[in-house]
């Protein structure tokens, strides 16, 4: 007989389903609280926020990582920023707008239940932030600073620099280190999880290894908590790092954790194209640009055909030669086009031959009229490190020449089945984060 799921979405209209659920939700006082153990597997975003959050509620809190430290979790990865609808610039926005735009960029293939009360407590994940010190950027004069996303006509991302996901999880990492030295949380490093164990059905705890031993360890508790990111790395070429394995992911779904739309993953617009047979992993290039770069390819065949056999930079082509592909398709939203249209838009152009490096999967990602315009001392003090890193990789300098970018995978919407608790399909192993499917 197969097993039923339940969503648990409550009632009532979108906007008011995430007040009526915390009006009527069972609660656990504060002294059984101290009764109870919870297991949290990561210490990424979703694995460090959730452990400290738990260990400051007065829980029991046993957290695994894989790495030697929380802080080389891959959430470090992330660059461009964190949406929330403060509407600091008083540009139109609201929880509403982002819901919708959200709901969007993700083809509509989301539950809205889900990406409504996001919305809703955008504005108190980054206080949150702040309050944990992530140095998020400012304005002149003192206010946090906003810039946009693709897929947005609003400015709503809060940003430290290119470097966000690494200030957020240092935030993430200080609040989890306090509630290690309170003794609320056993941090266990170098251990990986190998199985969810179940009894009577329900999640009771994990088998993990002692990566430095080699020795098979139990540990129980009363929930599981699985934080271990996503599987992008199915796929042959992917941002993530190669420790992002999907491991304890799999364990759960051979439990009986159903899996949902592993199709649902994102590819990315803006990474740095393949450039030879022995690469391991493609580097992301932060959403952010696209505020201020220009994605364009040659509007005749023969310069791209010269660009290829590396005749020509991209700087020698003229600017009426350019096809501005993007703001001349979409108006509206112009380079700040969701990523799924950014990225079928580029794969179409070097699809009909217009690719500008020697592989003819790349499109061009030009700076030159922001420097005109703002000064490159000003893009800069917002992209320096990007640039920086660019130029690293490639030995290509951005102020000179064009970036190259191309589409590549970068992060899975899909992933273990979970209700609005955030529960599996099996009763008491919970999903966080990359590895579930949820929104």
């Amino acid at each position: 007989m197969a097993k039923t799921i339940d969503s648990k979405i409550p009632e009532g209209l979108v906007a008011e389903k995430w007040t009526n659920y915390k009006a009527h939700q069972r609660l656990v006082n504060p002294k059984n609280k101290l009764k109870l153990d919870v297991i949290v597997v990561g210490t990424g975003l979703a694995g460090a926020s959730a452990a400290a959050s738990l260990g400051e509620m007065g829980f029991n809190v046993y957290n695994f990582c894989i790495q030697d430290s929380p802080r080389r979790a891959h959430s470090i990865a992330a660059q461009g920023g964190i949406n929330a609808a403060k509407n600091y610039q008083n540009d139109g926005d609201s929880v509403y707008r982002l819901f919708y735009d959200t709901v969007k960029g993700g083809d509509y293939r989301a539950r809205e239940a889900n990406v409504y009360r996001l919305a809703e407590v955008s504005n108190a994940i980054i206080d949150q932030c702040v309050a944990q010190g992530v140095p998020f950027a400012r304005e002149y004069g003192g206010m946090l600073a906003n810039r946009s996303f693709g897929g947005a006509q609003v400015s709503r991302t809060f940003y430290a620099k290119g470097q966000t996901g690494q200030q957020l999880l240092l935030g993430a990492y200080s609040s989890l280190s306090r509630q290690v030295h309170a003794g609320k949380v056993k941090l266990y490093t170098r251990y990986e999880m190998e199985d969810v164990v179940l009894v009577d059905g329900r999640a009771r705890g994990i088998i993990a290894k002692n990566l430095i031993t080699g020795k098979l360890e139990r540990f129980s508790a009363n929930a599981v908590v699985i934080a271990t990111g996503g599987y992008g790395n199915t796929y042959f070429l992917s941002t993530n790092a190669m420790g992002c394995n999907c491991t304890a992911a799999i364990q759960c779904y051979r439990k009986g954790a159903y899996m949902a739309n592993p199709s649902y993953v994102q590819i990315h617009p803006t990474c740095i194209p393949v450039h030879g047979d022995k690469q391991s992993k493609l580097t992301l290039m932060s959403e952010s640009l696209r505020n201020d770069g220009r994605i364009w390819v040659p509007k005749k065949l023969e310069d791209a055909k010269r660009l290829q056999r590396g005749e020509i930079q991209g700087r020698d082509i003229p600017e009426e030669d350019r096809d501005y592909y993007l703001e001349r398709r979409y108006p509206a939203f112009g380079n700040l086009v969701p990523r799924d249209v950014a990225s079928r838009a580029a794969k179409e152009r070097t699809d009909k031959g217009f690719g500008v490096n020697n592989t003819g999967l790349a499109v061009f990602l030009d700076f030159s009229e922001a420097f005109q315009r703002l000064g490159r001392k000003r893009v800069d003090e917002r992209y320096g490190n990007l640039f920086d890193m660019y130029q690293e990789i490639t030995d290509v300098d951005p102020h000179e020449n064009p970036m190259m970018i191309f589409p590549a995978i970068h992060y899975t919407m899909g992933g273990l089945w979970v209700d609005y608790e955030l529960q599996t399909s099996v009763k008491g192993l919970f999903a966080l984060g990359e590895c579930n499917f949820s929104d």
